[in-house]
C-alpha cells in the first residue's frame, strides 16, 4: 500500500484531510488515503485533463465536487457532486470537461481483473 504509516489503521477520513495529501511528491492528483483487505480508496483531484489509463480492478467513484462529463467504455454521462460512478477492471474511462473544482472518491475492490472475471 501506498499510504504511508501516519495513515495505517484509519476507519475515517474527511474530505479536507484527504486533500492535504495533494498534489503528491511527484505532482500525483491521487493519494491512497485508506485501505481494508482488497478494499483501497484515493482521493483524486485532477487539473486541467484527466490523463487515466484502464485500471486492474473494479472502481467506485463518489463524485465530491465538481460537474463535467464522464466517459466509461463507449458511454458518455454529465456527473455533478454527489453521483456514483462504475468503472469495471479494464475499462477505458475518464473525466472530460470538468470544472476547476473536481474531487472524487475512489474506491479500487475485487481481485486483479475485476469480480465479473473471478
Amino acid at each position: 500500500m501506498s499510504g504511508g504509516s501516519a495513515l495505517a489503521g484509519r476507519r475515517r477520513m474527511t474530505v479536507a484531510e484527504a486533500m492535504e495529501h495533494l498534489p503528491g511528491l511527484g505532482g500525483e492528483r491521487f493519494a491512497e488515503v485508506l485501505w481494508h483487505g482488497s478494499m483501497e480508496v484515493e482521493i483524486y483531484a485532477p487539473r486541467g485533463t484527466d490523463p487515466q489509463t484502464p485500471h486492474t480492478r473494479d472502481e467506485l467513484y463518489v463524485v465530491v465536487s465538481g460537474s463535467g462529463t464522464f466517459v466509461n467504455g463507449p458511454e458518455r454521462h454529465p456527473f455533478g457532486p454527489g453521483d456514483v460512478l462504475v468503472v469495471p477492471a479494464g475499462v477505458e474511462h475518464r473525466f472530460e470537461d470538468f470544472t476547476d473544482d473536481l474531487a472524487v472518491w475512489v474506491v479500487f475492490y475485487g481481485p486483479e481483473g475485476g469480480e465479473e472475471n473471478s
